[in-house]
């Protein structure tokens, strides 16, 4: 018996520390470089047991339980840096951020300054160029502040990204983008909505921000990337992506956004996008999957029941954020890409 007791002490102290819940907090980036301030959201694994309040909750969307400033657990943890699309913010990934805490990741997610619901430009001021950066200077911050997040692996750190936030994180791997390609043959290699797109983005609206944009923008301190049903992924040249020799998820959606519904959206990259890029990424190195159910919103947080008739009445033709493909359910959506995701990087970072 006294073996037994001894056994089970010995067991209990051996055992990592309770994870309770997910731990957020926010920061502010400062000027560096005459760039702007970035707004940064944390996620983080603590034990505290106060009460979680609900975060980024909305009358049409659903939040997420969190404990603000709580201490956090000790790390070394791998790190997540998250991207959001255009015109989005933190937000739209905060149910993959928590589910990510859940199996032991930091995370974090800047707001684009230029390119964020908070900060909306004008096509001749946006600076697509400096979004890889904004992820770069978070890598920075969290390992200079280790009291932030409990310390982050310098070795094991992974960036995800939708839409806008997919190509970001595939420039961060080593994608480099022809803007003039693009422009030049836009109306016959792509869609009237697509040309649209690239003028609101200011892609080729002059020779000095093409040449950013075809820059390499890469951060070998990145190990494995993500991209959720990205844009605009066929402006990135075969050559950079062949390049590539990290792990690479490409996860689209399974269903195009229909004529009539892309002609509301800012930004609804499709399917084409993410199989263009999955055909020039190294194959023993890149998976690829369309995701059953899923429209290009689908990988947003999850919209309330009347949330679309809500958002359709403040802002025409908005709604579509809340649209998914017939019969799906966005919620086992997001169960469905959360574990693809989580695997995957479990395997990509392993061995760093």
């Amino acid at each position: 018996m006294q073996r037994l007791v001894f056994l089970l002490s010995l067991a209990l102290l051996l055992a990592p520390a309770a994870h309770a819940g997910t731990g957020f907090r926010e920061i502010t980036l400062a000027d560096k470089n005459s760039d702007s301030p970035v707004h940064v959201s944390i996620w983080y694994p603590t034990a505290s047991d106060a009460a979680p309040v609900l975060l980024g909750e909305t009358p049409a969307f659903i939040g997420q339980p969190v404990i603000r400033d709580a201490a956090p657990m000790t790390g070394p943890h791998p790190l997540v840096v998250l991207s959001h699309g255009y015109g989005g913010s933190w937000r739209n990934l905060a149910w993959l951020a928590a589910d990510l805490v859940d199996a032991g990741y930091v995370v974090a997610a800047p707001d684009h300054p230029g390119t964020t619901t908070f900060d909306m430009r004008k096509p001749d001021a946006v600076e697509l160029w400096k979004r890889p950066g904004n992820l770069s200077r978070v890598i920075d911050a969290l390992l200079g502040n280790p009291d932030l997040t409990g310390g982050v692996a310098s070795g094991r750190i992974a960036a995800i990204g939708h839409s806008l936030g997919g190509w970001t994180v595939v420039e961060l791997a080593g994608g480099r983008f022809d803007a003039a390609r693009v422009t030049r043959n836009c109306a016959a290699e792509f869609s009237p909505i697509y040309c649209k797109i690239f003028e609101a983005l200011g892609v080729g609206r002059d020779a000095a921000s093409s040449a950013a944009l075809a820059a390499d923008l890469s951060d070998t301190r990145i190990r494995a990337v993500v991209a959720l049903d990205l844009g605009p992924g066929r402006g990135l040249t075969p050559e950079s992506l062949a390049a590539i020799h990290i792990p690479v998820m490409v996860l689209g959606a399974q269903a195009d956004v229909d004529a009539e519904t892309a002609t509301k959206a800012d930004i609804a990259a499709t399917n084409k996008d993410s199989g263009y890029i999955a055909r020039y990424l190294p194959p023993a190195t890149t998976t690829y999957s369309l995701i059953p159910g899923s429209l290009h919103f689908s990988f947003m947080q999850t919209c309330k029941p009347g949330a679309a008739e809500l958002i359709e009445k403040e802002a025409p033709g908005e709604s579509i954020v809340c649209r998914d493909g017939v019969g799906a359910d966005r919620a086992a959506i997001h169960r469905q890409v959360s574990g693809m995701v989580t695997d995957f990087l479990g395997t990509a970072l392993a061995d760093q």
